[in-house]
């Protein structure tokens, strides 16, 4: 797992609690991309299940997890694709 994967997990982990979380780096796909080349970041795709999502709408669930990881854009993060779930164990 590379660093910026465990940063990200360690951000999420710590403020969501997650049922479940998974994190793809897909920067290898963006290689040349002008935004991602200055910033430094990369493309991830985070998946994520956590009770904090109950009860919300899909942006509202999103806009959760996008301030959450706000810190880590854009020296870590260039872009992000978000899934969100809520958890049954609420």
């Amino acid at each position: 797992m590379s660093q910026r994967i465990k940063l990200i997990q360690h951000t999420l982990e710590a403020e969501f609690a997650p049922e479940s979380i998974q994190i793809e780096d897909e920067s290898w796909k963006h290689a040349g991309h002008a935004g991602a080349k200055e910033s430094g970041g990369g493309h991830f795709i985070v998946q994520i299940k956590a009770a904090a999502f109950n009860g919300l709408s899909r942006m509202q669930s999103h806009r959760k997890v996008m301030q959450a990881l706000k810190p880590l854009f854009p020296a870590t993060i260039h872009a992000v694709s978000i899934k969100t779930e809520g958890s049954e164990t609420a």
